[in-house]
């Protein structure tokens, strides 16, 4: 009996672990159209951070109103592919939310977690309606 408790346990885990799909990482690497956006939101964070979980919600709700101007991607830099992003933009802490124009330059920064009001007001700095 406590062997089948244990299986079943073990196996219920990593049938979590491996469906979970976090929002963004594959779905915007994926993307192979070339369109021109806005801007292009960044998120650095980890599945494994909670107030990384707690942005999850608002990329999706970002990327379902304003999908069409607003590129969101995120990327899990506890993971050996996403340690990469960490040095590439030179983060110190996570959740940092990183906004970069439609010619690529960052033009705000934010570092912990980021209401979803505040941070809409950050891409209709740079046109997005």
């Amino acid at each position: 009996m406590k062997r089948l408790v244990i299986y079943l346990t073990i196996t219920a885990f990593f049938i979590a672990a491996l469906s979970s799909n976090t929002f963004a990482q594959t779905k915007s690497q994926t993307s192979k159209t070339e369109r021109k956006y806005k801007v292009t939101f960044i998120e650095l964070g980890s599945v494994r951070c909670i107030p990384c979980q707690q942005m999850q919600p608002i990329l999706k709700s970002v990327e379902e109103k304003y999908g069409k101007q607003v590129k969101v991607i995120f990327y899990d830099v506890w993971t050996d592919d996403g340690k990469q992003y960490a040095k590439k933009y030179n983060i110190n802490l996570i959740p940092t939310q990183i906004f970069l124009d439609e010619n690529g330059k960052e033009y705000f920064r934010h570092e912990g977690f980021f209401p979803e009001n505040e941070l809409i007001e950050v891409l209709k700095k740079k046109g997005v309606k």
